[in-house]
């Protein structure tokens, strides 16, 4: 199994990108942060003490977090990406 290392909303190398999608992606992103930041601040991914996963699943445990978040983010997350993406668009386009 081959795990990419860049999320998939990410500019590729290489691969133009029109600029409407350029800014989904950022938008995606975005609120991908802002997923990741209210999961944190709900107590997901904090150590357990019943399970005892020591300080590897404290550290870690950001990463998973993150992860969730761009899963969400890019499965229609809460409708903030979208919201963004219009709000970026009329002030890029000057209206």
């Amino acid at each position: 199994m081959e795990i990419p290392l860049t999320p998939p909303t990410a500019p590729r190398p290489g691969i133009a990108q029109s600029p409407d999608a350029a800014l989904r992606a950022v938008a995606v992103e975005l609120e991908a942060t802002f997923l990741a930041e209210m999961l944190k601040a709900s107590g997901l991914g904090k150590a357990r003490d019943a399970f005892g996963g020591g300080a590897g699943e404290e550290q870690f445990s950001s990463f998973l977090v993150r992860q969730q978040a761009d899963q969400l983010a890019q499965s229609g997350g809460i409708g903030l990406a979208e919201s963004l993406f219009n709000a970026l668009k009329e002030t890029r386009d000057g209206h």
